[in-house]
């Protein structure tokens, strides 16, 4: 799949925004413990913020639309019937923009609890935006009746490998601007993006952390069992993490030794959305604090994501060790601050 990334990559190349880093103060992320890594005299980690949040549409759903459209308008394969994907409302805002750079019409199905920031702008981009159920699952099945009888291209959010091919140009980007980096830690629903980030960083040596609410632990339920199953689906973040099965290209990254699964609570995923607005004023939506919480969490199990959890005492944070470069990746911003700013008065 790492071949399909770097074609992506020339697909799409000026057409979407280069990922901003920005580095965070020296000390502000701890390391591991030192006795337990034996590494030498103590340095401090390297964390940069990876803004993916300025992409085009609010999120990096943007690079794997792109490509995706434009695979099938190179192949002739675009339908007069236009696109249509069920969404959380971050991968159907990118479908929505790539249509509208095809010149093809958008139909978008979310469910009824998506944020009215994401519909608004949805039907800005001219999608024809149904809502519909109270999940995912829902919609997509209604996506999935409207393709058949209408002929429409039948997108997905994150389970397809142009979709998660799109998502690994990001990773690429990354690297060009720090080769020698360590570590990307990603926030995971569906597992597009991880796919995606995790096969590019298994190609160049690099470890992938991929970071889930407790309550929406797909990803982390398909590692124990060894094949993608249902969960539940219940946290602050499930409007873009609340996929409730993982997709089979997500697990086959997953297996790689150089991948580590973690969750994070609710409460943590809340306390570093607000950090970043108090420290940096970054709003972002919940599903992007939540890879950030992971380094921000209390102090257990693992460091380096090197030495296997155990399933039944899953890692409820990432500590990064001597020295170590690592990138986060704050993935989306489609939120309303108004919250945010509210607390910051209190």
């Amino acid at each position: 799949m790492y071949g399909e990334v770097k074609a992506a990559l020339d697909r799409i190349d000026g057409r979407t925004r280069p990922v901003t880093l920005a580095r965070v103060d020296t000390g502000a992320i701890r390391t591991a413990h030192r006795d337990a890594l034996d590494e030498g005299p103590e340095r401090p980690c390297q964390v940069w913020l990876a803004l993916e949040y300025m992409q085009h549409t609010g999120s990096f759903k943007a690079r794997g639309a792109l490509n995706f459209l434009q695979t099938h308008q190179d192949a002739g394969m675009l339908p007069r019937a236009g696109v249509t994907i069920a969404s959380g409302g971050n991968a159907g805002l990118a479908c929505a923009w790539a249509a509208r750079q095809q010149n093809v019409p958008a139909t978008v199905f979310l469910p009824e609890t998506a944020p009215a920031v994401k519909v608004a702008k949805l039907r800005s981009y001219g999608a024809d935006v149904r809502l519909v159920g109270s999940e995912y699952a829902e919609a997509l099945a209604a996506c999935q009746a409207f393709a058949s009888t209408t002929g429409a291209l039948a997108s997905h959010a994150y389970d397809h490998h142009l979709i998660a091919a799109g998502a690994g140009t990001l990773m690429e980007e990354i690297r060009t601007q720090i080769p020698d980096v360590d570590t990307v830690v990603v926030a995971v629903g569906g597992g597009g993006l991880f796919a995606g980030v995790a096969t590019a960083a298994q190609h160049h040596g690099i470890r992938t952390v991929a970071v889930e609410p407790e309550n929406c632990r797909a990803l982390n339920a398909a590692i124990e069992a060894g094949e993608p199953v249902d969960v539940t689906v219940d946290s602050i973040a499930a409007d873009s993490l609340g996929a409730r099965r993982t997709s089979a290209l997500a697990l086959q990254a997953a297996q790689h030794d150089r991948t580590h699964s973690v969750l994070v609570t609710d409460a943590q995923i809340v306390s570093t959305r607000q950090a970043l607005w108090d420290h940096r004023r970054i709003a972002v939506e919940h599903g992007a604090a939540t890879a950030l919480a992971a380094l921000l969490g209390p102090d257990q199990h693992t460091a380096n994501g090197d030495t296997p959890t155990p399933p039944e005492q899953p890692s409820r944070s990432y500590r990064p060790g001597n020295g170590e470069k690592v990138v986060v990746v704050l993935c989306g911003a489609n939120t309303d601050p108004s919250d945010l700013v509210q607390a910051d008065q209190n």
